[in-house]
Order: C-alpha cells, then sequence, then structure tokens
C-alpha cells in the first residue's frame, strides 16, 4: 500500500501539500497545477484517503456514512425522466434505512478535474454510479472510494444493477415483425463508445432482424445522440428519401416522442404509415399523441436494489461483485 511520503515524491511537493490536497484545505494558496500533479500522483500509485481515524471502513453511526450519486443526463442535471426515477428509488430506499445523499453529481462534472478531486477529497463511504465514466475518472474514484454500485455501468469489478438490453430490443422488434412489419428502423445513441452498433441494444435489433430474414439498412439507423431535436431533424430527412422504414424500435421513450412529433410535423400518421415502439415506459409516454407502445423498465426498482445492493457493501458483504438484471414488461398502446 502506497504512503502519503509516495505521493508527495511523486507530485514533487511537500507532504504538508499532499495532506492540503487530499482534506481540501484552501487557507492556504495553490495553483490547480500543483493540485492536479496530487491527484494525478494519488490516482497512479492507488493511493487511497483514508478517514481522519486511519479506518477506511464506514462507521456504524449512519452519521458518518457519506453517500453520493453520478447522475446520468444528456443536456443538464435534471432533464432525464429515466435517471431521476432511478434517482428517486435511490433517495427513498436510503431513507427508509436512515441515510441521504450527501451529494450528486454529473458525469461531464467529473470531467473537470478540479471538481472531480474536490468532490472525493474526503472520505466517501459509498457511491451510485448512473454513468461508466472514462477510465482514468472511473479509476480514481474507485481508488478513492471503497463501495460503488453501478447502474448498468460497464464495469465488471463492481456491483452492477440493471435489465437485459438485448433482450428488450428482441421483444421489441419482434412486436413490430409480429405486426407485420418488414422495414424496421432503428433510433438510439452511440453513448461513449461513439460507435451506435456497439450498444447491446442495437445488437438485439439487429439479430431479431437477421434471425426473421429482413434487411438492415444503414439508412435506417438513426444516431441522434439521446438530442431530441436532432432525432426530430434526422427523421424529417430520412422520409424525404423514397426508400423509409414502416416502423421504429426506439431505445428511449423521450427520442420516441421526438420521433413522434417529427412524423406528426411532415404528415405521417402513426401507427396507420409508421408504428413506433419505446423504451422504458416514462410517465409522460401515456399522454403522448398516440399513446406509445414500449418496454417497461422497473427504473424506481433499479436504484433501491442498488441502495441494497451499496449498503451491504458498507456493512461489510466482501463476496464477488454481483449483476441484478430486473424483469421488463411489454406495454401496448396506440403507436403501433
Amino acid at each position: 500500500m502506497s504512503t502519503i511520503r509516495e505521493v508527495a515524491n511523486l507530485a514533487k511537493v511537500s507532504v504538508a501539500t499532499v495532506s492540503r490536497v487530499l482534506n481540501n484545505d484552501t487557507k492556504y494558496k495553490m495553483t490547480d497545477e500543483t493540485r492536479s500533479r496530487v491527484w494525478k500522483a494519488v490516482t497512479d500509485l492507488n493511493y487511497t484517503v483514508k478517514s481522519p481515524s486511519g479506518d477506511n471502513k464506514a462507521h456504524s453511526d449512519n452519521i458518518s456514512v457519506k453517500i453520493g450519486c453520478v447522475l446520468s443526463v444528456t443536456k443538464n442535471k435534471y432533464n432525464d425522466p429515466y435517471f431521476m426515477s432511478i434517482l428517486s428509488g435511490v433517495e427513498e430506499q436510503l431513507r427508509n434505512s436512515g441515510y441521504e445523499l450527501a451529494f450528486i453529481k454529473t458525469g461531464a462534472e467529473l470531467e473537470d478535474k478540479k471538481n472531480l478531486y474536490s468532490t472525493f477529497s474526503n472520505p466517501v463511504s459509498g457511491l451510485i454510479l448512473m454513468e461508466s465514466l472514462n477510465s482514468e475518472t472511473y479509476q480514481f474514484i474507485r481508488n478513492q472510494v471503497p463501495n460503488i454500485v453501478g447502474i448498468d455501468t460497464q464495469w465488471e469489478d463492481i456491483d452492477n444493477v440493471g435489465y437485459d438490453h438485448y433482450r428488450v430490443a428482441n421483444v421489441a422488434v419482434q412486436h413490430l415483425i409480429d405486426r407485420g412489419h418488414k422495414k424496421i428502423g432503428y433510433i438510439g445513441g452511440s453513448g461513449m463508445s461513439g460507435n451506435i452498433k456497439s450498444s447491446q441494444r442495437y445488437r438485439g435489433y439487429y439479430a431479431a432482424l437477421h434471425a426473421a430474414g429482413l434487411p438492415v439498412s444503414p439508412d435506417w439507423v438513426i444516431d441522434c445522440a439521446w438530442d431530441e431535436n436532432l432525432c426530430i431533424e434526422k427523421v424529417s430527412q430520412l422520409y424525404q428519401k423514397k426508400d423509409s422504414p414502416t416502423a421504429f424500435f426506439v431505445a428511449s421513450d423521450l427520442m420516441a416522442m421526438a420521433a413522434l412529433s417529427s412524423l406528426y410535423n411532415i404528415g405521417i400518421a402513426v401507427p396507420d404509415k409508421v408504428a413506433v415502439i419505446g423504451l422504458s415506459n416514462i410517465e409522460i409516454s401515456k399522454y403522448s399523441n398516440p399513446p406509445l407502445t414500449t418496454i417497461e423498465i422497473p427504473t424506481r426498482e433499479i436504484g433501491m436494489v442498488a441502495v441494497d445492493l451499496l449498503l451491504a457493501r458498507i456493512n461489510g458483504y466482501q463476496l464477488l461483485p454481483r449483476k441484478v438484471i430486473l424483469p421488463t414488461n411489454l406495454i401496448l398502446r396506440n403507436s403501433t
């Protein structure tokens, strides 16, 4: 295990400077470059910030247990009903157990090194991670926080809770096939990978069409970067071409409703001319025009189960990381 002196040597600063950075001491002036060097050394050496008692385990006293959340968003902190529903489940289950969230940060906010370092400068007992983050940021947080539970993250060294992305796509596309559709498009986002085809939802979509002997046209695959306005624009552009799909599987209810809006604007009737199925069953999907057929994801329960796993870790559970997959449900409405 690395020592604070080794961190100081690697960062080319004094032990006192390292201590001030780790404790977020602003009494003494220090450049951002110096702070960055210290935190890079902390990360490189896998140095773990210890609590004042010298014990890195959370105290049994709830007051001393500090739990944070990294929220996944598209544009700003509180605009996505899917992740907000998960967050409500997290907060409810924490309250039921006598805890509360100490902080909520977004992945974008933690890309700012100063924000990242200050957030984790004092001991954090546990973290609910709703976004995979880049490798450098994740490894830094992993070194500082002893207990992390992910919501559908790519990291296999922590517990994860979620749903089967591949299977729900299969179910959605099969529903459209059963309705007689042979030209089925896909709308989604590429995420951190930058390649929409690497997502499990796209792969489930592709596999269902391939198994049915149906074509997959690259023109029918829309990467809208989880942006409603871009989705509206790209759907409109697609239907200016002669060869266009008669149905869409959309990997988010918000994007599905943007697609419905675009189709309405260009005079294409849903579901008479084009069918649309979404994913997640956010509250407002039942009020779209027409009401959206979708696959229900138990978002609130995902948050609650994540808290249960996290508290188990904080209380000493040490077996291998667990992956909990919750059930989903097809909700039939008028858009298909």
